[in-house]
């Protein structure tokens, strides 16, 4: 199997993983809702992906971001996540926030 060919069946397990992350406000997952984004990963198992709250001021953001970083930590096969946060009040800080644990 290519690393190419790697790459995209993480990617797909990823997908399947924050199928099952629920934003307890709507009732649907996380991808229907594209609050993630740019989902890239590359053949050391980084992945890279934007996280977009539903608004600017989605009262349970870190809750969310909290919980996909957790879901995708437990795809096997994942070595790291980088996080951004967009589209967020204080998007600077929870990208921060949520990253400092791979430093």
């Amino acid at each position: 199997m290519s690393m190419h060919d790697q790459a995209d069946e993480l990617i797909e397990k990823i997908r399947d993983r924050l199928s099952t992350v629920i934003d307890p406000e709507t009732g649907a997952d996380v991808l229907r809702m594209r609050l993630v984004e740019d989902l890239v990963v590359d053949d050391k198992g980084r992945v890279r992906y934007t996280f977009r709250p539903s608004s600017p001021l989605c009262p349970i953001a870190v809750f969310l971001v909290k919980q996909i970083k957790l879901a995708v930590a437990n795809v096997p096969g994942v070595s790291m996540q980088n996080i951004t946060v967009t589209g967020y009040v204080a998007s600077e800080e929870l990208t921060q926030l949520i990253n400092k644990e791979n430093e």
